[in-house]
C-alpha cells in the first residue's frame, strides 16, 4: 500500500508548480521555466498519479521506495523553481526601477 504522506504530497506539488506557473507568467522571466519545468513537472506528476492509483488497486509490493525517489525529485526541483523565482522577481524589480 503507498504510503499516505506520498498521497497527500501530490496534490500539494501540483497546487505549487500550478503556483509557479502563474507567478513566473506575471514577471515575463527571459528564459521560459513554464515551458522549460513546470509542463513537463506536471505533466510527470499526473503520470506518477495515475501510477499510484494503479498500486493501490492491485497492492503492488516495493511501491513505495520507487514513488520516494520520484517525490524527491519533485521536491528538489519546486524548491529550485521557488528560489529562481524569488531570483527573477528582483531582477524585475531592478529592471522597473532602472527604467
Amino acid at each position: 500500500m503507498v504510503d499516505r504522506v506520498y498521497r497527500s504530497d501530490l496534490p500539494r506539488l501540483r497546487r505549487t508548480l500550478v503556483n509557479l506557473r502563474k507567478d513566473f507568467a506575471r514577471i515575463d522571466p527571459p528564459t521560459d521555466w513554464v515551458r522549460l519545468r513546470i509542463d513537463p513537472l506536471l505533466a510527470h506528476l499526473e503520470r506518477l498519479k495515475a501510477m499510484v492509483q494503479s498500486w493501490e488497486s492491485s497492492r503492488v509490493r516495493g511501491a513505495v521506495p520507487m514513488l520516494h525517489s520520484d517525490l524527491v525529485y519533485l521536491r528538489q526541483n519546486v524548491r529550485r523553481l521557488e528560489r529562481i523565482l524569488v531570483s527573477e522577481r528582483r531582477r524585475s524589480r531592478k529592471q522597473r526601477s532602472s527604467r
